[in-house]
């Protein structure tokens, strides 16, 4: 499911292609009538994500992480998105000493960046710094 409005809409269909009411369901889920009452309106902020799942399963959904997006993509993303922002603080510093870098080697260094944090540590991919 993508978003809440998604799983609220699946959940509330789904009690009533079952013909559940919310007493019912209370009692097949062990989550309190209020609280079933409350998640299936769309009032679910505070809701715990075991009760939105006791309620799922006991309607005989499943709750399922699906990817999206290829892990060795995501990873180059980010290898990609660092990779420009360590190459612009170098330009920077550069462009200060008055050693300004033409783009086809910003291209260059961004690429072997790029490359560099693909093959190192995962954490220094993945670090803000």
């Amino acid at each position: 499911m993508r978003d809440d409005a998604g799983a609220l809409s699946m959940l509330n269909h789904r009690r009533r292609e079952l013909g559940l009411s919310y007493e019912l369901l209370s009692k097949r889920s062990g989550v309190s009538r209020p609280t079933v009452q409350r998640i299936l309106s769309g009032h679910h902020s505070a809701a715990s994500f075991a009760s939105i799942l006791a309620i799922a399963q006991a309607m005989g959904l499943a709750l399922r992480f699906d990817s999206e997006v290829d892990p060795r993509k995501l990873k180059r993303e980010q290898a990609e998105r660092k990779a420009k922002r360590l190459v612009a603080l170098v330009q920077g510093t550069s462009g200060l000493e008055g050693q300004a870098v033409d783009r086809n080697m910003v291209e260059s260094m961004i690429e072997q960046t790029t490359h560099e944090l693909l093959a190192g540590s995962t954490r220094k991919l993945w670090s803000e710094d």
